[in-house]
C-alpha cells in the first residue's frame, strides 16, 4: 500500500510531505490496519481554505486509489487523522 500525506497551509505556510509504501516497512500492516480503523477509504473527501492547516492524504492500494483532506483545527473529530500523520513522521 501506497500512502502519500502533504500538509501545509496556515499563516506560517510551512509544508510536510510524507511518501510510504507499508510493504516495505517492519510494522507495515499495523499503518495499514490503523488505516481499516480509521474506515479510510469510506472517508468522504473534503475542502478546506488555504489559511487552515491542514492534510491531504491519498492511498494507493492495488488499482484503488482514495483521497481525504482535513484540517488541523484541534478537534476530536480529526484527533484520528493526527494519530495517522503522527505515525506517518515516526515512519519516514
Amino acid at each position: 500500500m501506497q500512502i502519500s500525506a502533504k500538509g501545509g497551509g496556515g499563516f506560517s505556510g510551512q509544508a510536510e510531505h510524507y511518501e510510504v509504501d507499508t510493504a516495505r516497512l517492519a510494522n507495515g500492516e499495523a499503518l495499514e490496519a490503523m488505516l481499516r480503523k480509521l474506515d479510510f477509504l469510506e472517508a468522504p473527501p473534503a475542502v478546506v481554505g488555504a489559511d487552515i492547516p491542514h492534510w491531504e492524504v491519498t492511498i494507493k492500494d492495488g488499482p484503488s486509489q482514495h483521497k481525504i483532506c482535513f484540517t488541523e483545527d484541534g478537534s476530536s473529530a480529526t484527533a484520528p487523522w493526527q494519530s495517522l500523520i503522527a505515525a506517518l513522521r515516526n515512519v519516514a
